[in-house]
């Protein structure tokens, strides 16, 4: 199963300082959900079927879906502005959530112990998170962009789902013991981090005919299909 492309394949080099009629859309559509997961979700655990479970986790690794999206319609150098983007955004984010919460209440105000429970942060969490982010994320625009070469283009959902795979292995396992080691026993931090990846996983390949019809919808409107076969790999790297 291939994605459906009428768009003319180029090189990242080819293409660099060009402009694109939907990147800024799908860009602040991945920093919208990075952020709305861990602003709305992460602060409250759910039951589903006697399994205990961060809400975060259902709409989380869309981020990771619309990832996939932008390494694969608008290349690697691309991806990177925008995992750069949500890394920028989760900092003000953790900032912006101490702040709001230290302030003190207005009298009369009853609400400061409701917004300490949703907002506070347990700041090595915080540090988890955006660290886990940044190199998930990283890792699994690698992949991709890699794997986009070695099937010449076919078999998008092979690179979807792999890419997500690896991604999400070092995301989890950069978050779990960095946020829980110590706290939990290590039991459980390696129960909750296998349970946890294999749900990110599983929503991956829920969601590839989605990916299927965004991505082809994308390039067909493009007019472009990106091949990263000239691109710095280099996280570190602003330029596209």
């Amino acid at each position: 199963m291939n994605a459906p492309d009428t768009a003319a394949a180029a090189s990242a080099a080819d293409l660099r300082g060009r402009s694109f009629r939907y990147f800024d859309f799908v860009m602040a559509a991945f920093v919208v959900v990075l952020v709305l997961s861990n602003v709305i979700g992460a602060a409250k655990l759910s039951e589903l079927g006697g399994f205990v479970f961060g809400a975060g986790i259902l709409f989380f690794p869309v981020s990771y879906v619309i990832g996939d999206v932008l390494t694969e319609v608008y290349g690697y150098a691309r991806a990177r502005r925008c995992i750069w983007a949500g890394f920028g955004a989760l900092i003000f984010l953790a900032l912006m959530s101490w702040v709001v919460v230290s302030l003190p209440p207005a009298n009369g105000w009853s609400g400061q112990a409701a917004y300490e429970t949703v907002f506070g942060q347990v700041w090595r969490i915080v540090i988890a998170s955006i660290t886990a982010f940044w190199a998930g994320e990283f890792v699994n625009s690698f992949v991709l962009a890699r794997m986009k070469i070695l099937t010449a283009g076919r078999h998008l959902w092979s690179r979807t789902i792999g890419s997500t795979v690896v991604g999400q292995a070092v995301d989890s396992l950069l978050f779990y013991p960095i946020a829980f080691l110590g706290i939990w026993t290590t039991e459980q931090v390696l129960t909750v981090m296998v349970t946890n990846w294999a749900m990110k996983v599983a929503w991956e390949v829920v969601l590839t005919p989605v990916t299927y019809a965004v991505v082809g919808g994308l390039k067909r409107a493009e007019g472009v299909d990106i091949f990263d076969r000239d691109t710095d790999f280099t996280p570190f790297r602003t330029q596209v």
